[in-house]
């Protein structure tokens, strides 16, 4: 009897890569996340100025707070304790919210679209590629627009003169390691959404993390009840690891934050993967 493979089946024999991902089922896994990305990249190619635009609203942050609002804040203390102008403490915060705004943008409202309306994700999987694909793919492609963001963002800051420490060339990988923390956990958030009245609680994540994460203030400025708050925001954490690199103040403190991250994409993916298998393969 000649036997028949099924779509999924087709081209999912063990491929190289880790122990865990080669240990995956078949129908979970084929190894070809690459594809989702290269689709993004087709689809968005003539939409290039809908991908830029939120580059643009941290870049008129720092010009009217961090240019406009120095003259009357004066100097700030950075992290090693030496004083520092205002538009040097405010540019690697914003730098750090440009990378989330781009990858939490991209993995809930473009992926809400696929997944409930445009039904992508469905036709995806009719194709070898499996839910961590899908996942991996659409976290990869929310990355890279995060990283886009941060990208135009740090060549303002050398542009302005605010990059004074070799450690600054760091600012763009670590850039794209806190918008894969975003993008995970935005990607697995999404996955529980119903409707879009469901983005108004994105926003009211977004906006205090934004404002409270020591964007613009030190975290002395709060009380001590409200320092463990914030200190608890992942925007915090990236922006910590942001002004580190671009002061040159960069201590062992700096891997606990970035295990924060570490731990946001781990979790962000796997749950991810459960979800959009859960949703399309039922």
């Amino acid at each position: 009897m000649t036997s028949v493979l099924t779509p999924r089946e087709v081209g999912t024999g063990p491929r190289p890569g880790g122990l865990l991902l080669r240990m995956l089922p078949t129908a979970l896994y084929a190894g070809r996340a690459r594809m989702v990305v290269e689709r993004s990249l087709l689809v968005n190619r003539r939409t290039w100025m809908m991908v830029l635009s939120g580059f643009f609203e941290p870049l008129f942050y720092l010009f009217a707070m961090g240019v406009g609002f120095a003259g009357l804040a004066g100097q700030m203390i950075g992290p090693g304790g030496e004083p520092i102008s205002y538009v040097a403490f405010v540019a690697p915060a914003l730098l750090a919210a440009s990378a989330m705004n781009g990858a939490v943008y991209d993995a809930t409202f473009n992926l809400f679209f696929k997944l409930k309306y445009n039904r992508t994700y469905e036709a995806m999987l009719a194709t070898p590629l499996g839910p961590i694909d899908v996942a991996i793919g659409e976290i990869s492609w929310a990355l890279l627009r995060g990283g886009l963001y941060a990208m135009g963002f740090f060549a303002v800051m050398c542009g302005l003169g605010l990059v004074t420490s070799p450690w600054a060339l760091l600012i763009v990988p670590a850039a794209l390691f806190i918008a894969f923390g975003f993008a995970a956990v935005a990607m697995a958030a999404t996955t529980y959404m119903r409707s879009w009245q469901d983005f108004d609680l994105v926003q009211l994540a977004l906006m205090p993390m934004f404002l409270f994460s020591t964007t613009f203030f030190p975290l002395t400025v709060y009380p001590a009840a409200i320092q463990v708050l914030v200190q608890c925001f992942p925007l915090y954490h990236g922006i910590e690891i942001m002004r580190a690199l671009s002061t040159g103040y960069v201590d062992v403190s700096m891997l606990g934050h970035l295990a924060y991250f570490a731990v946001m994409a781990v979790i962000g993916l796997v749950v991810s993967a459960r979800r959009v298998g859960k949703l399309l393969l039922r």
